[in-house]
């Protein structure tokens, strides 16, 4: 008779071996399911295409780490967004050489300089110029403003964010208005 050790190896269906496959299968469909939106969150926090990749490494990672520690207090969806997050804004902490470039929602609103309006801007461009914005935001700022496009409600950005919920409608409102008067007014990017 083996020990409980060889039980659990030599048993494809030991608890030890069943754990490691819904692992496995959790994290397939996290992977499946959550594709774009990491994909469009990596990009919002990486300029470089290159360090897209890798940020996006990163988050898988993560989330391959945590999911053990997942025991359902939230959603899966804020599970992953929550991780993904915290990633990124180590990511972009890191690179302390962009991080000299970002600027408060308040400065970057004084340091703007007018000009004068396009005639016609393609949705290409706006795109471009926004994406451009939003890159020179503060992390927390970004990731607020990241999770709003992807459609979290204030409730769960504010969990994932650890704000509280009236500090998160203030801070969408203010960067919504911020980022819509730099579109019209034609900022530079």
């Amino acid at each position: 008779m083996g020990t409980m050790t060889d039980a659990n190896i030599d048993d494809p269906a030991s608890p030890a071996q069943e754990s490691g496959a819904a692992h496995e299968a959790l994290f397939e469909r996290v992977a499946e399911e959550y594709a774009a939106p990491l994909t469009r969150l990596a990009r919002a926090h990486e300029a470089d295409a290159a360090l897209q990749k890798d940020l996006l490494q990163e988050i898988h990672i993560a989330i391959w780490r945590s999911l053990p520690a997942f025991g359902g207090r939230c959603s899966l969806r804020t599970w992953v967004y929550r991780v993904a997050h915290n990633v990124a804004a180590t990511h972009v902490l890191r690179r302390r050489r962009v991080a000299r470039s970002l600027v408060s929602l308040d400065d970057l609103d004084i340091a703007s300089e007018a000009r004068g309006l396009e005639a016609e801007v393609g949705d290409a461009q706006v795109i471009v110029r926004l994406h451009a914005l939003v890159q020179r935001l503060k992390p927390l700022d970004r990731q607020v403003f990241v999770l709003y496009l992807e459609g979290l409600t204030v409730d769960e950005i504010a969990e994932i964010a650890g704000l509280s919920h009236t500090n998160t409608g203030t801070k969408l409102h203010r960067i919504r208005a911020l980022l819509a008067k730099q579109l019209r007014n034609g900022e530079p990017t």
